[in-house]
């Protein structure tokens, strides 16, 4: 099975069939999906202007696509490094526990649905590796009340029941939001059924 870096190579190989080079692009998204893949799929192509149905697209725009997804994975791909490191130092300190931080992470393992977008369609609009450093950096700051990726805070809880998989979604960005980002009260919020939250009032 071909890796991350080897199906790069074929999408950027100028004597490569487009069609081909289009089907390793989205073969990427299979090491490599942020969003998950149909919506990191559906990003790339509303960011780089490629038609998703086009089967041999503008082989610029498949490279372009291709860069951003590269520099989301080098982003990714050195956070794990630093939180590889960081969990042998709490190991050899004799912290074998690891925390809920570290549960969230394990889920999320190679990157693959770290933001996961529950609508395919609706996700955030700045560059890949750009989300993904707001939502470094706010796990690493600790727990808000909004949306570490849009600052929105319209959380709500979902469930996905096909996936067995229930917690906070932004309504504004549609990411998954992990749950060490947020307050013990915004998620408390989220639970609540829409109608029984309370509705800001003018003053």
């Amino acid at each position: 099975m071909a890796g991350f870096r080897s199906l790069a190579r074929q999408v950027r190989d100028p004597l490569g069939d487009l069609a081909l080079r289009r089907y390793s692009l989205r073969k990427c998204l299979e090491r490599f999906a942020p969003y998950g893949h149909r919506a990191t799929w559906d990003h790339l192509c509303a960011r780089h202007g490629i038609d998703p149905e086009d089967r041999a697209p503008d082989p610029a725009r498949l490279v372009s696509a291709l860069e951003e997804l590269e520099e989301a994975r080098a982003v990714w791909l050195a956070y794990e490094a630093g939180f590889a490191e960081r969990r042998r130092r709490e190991k050899h300190a004799g912290l074998r526990r690891p925390g809920a931080f570290d549960d969230w992470h394990r889920r999320t393992w190679g990157g693959h649905g770290v933001a996961r977008c529950a609508d395919p369609g609706v996700h955030p609009t700045e560059p890949l590796a750009e989300v993904l450093r707001r939502l470094i950096a706010a796990l690493g700051s600790g727990p808000g009340s909004a949306c570490p990726v849009c600052a929105g805070t319209g959380i709500e809880w979902q469930e996905r029941g096909r996936e067995s998989w229930a917690g906070p979604v932004c309504t504004g960005c549609g990411i998954a939001v992990p749950r060490p980002a947020l307050t013990d009260r915004t998620l408390a919020m989220a639970r609540l059924p829409r109608h029984r939250k309370p509705t800001a009032t003018a003053a």
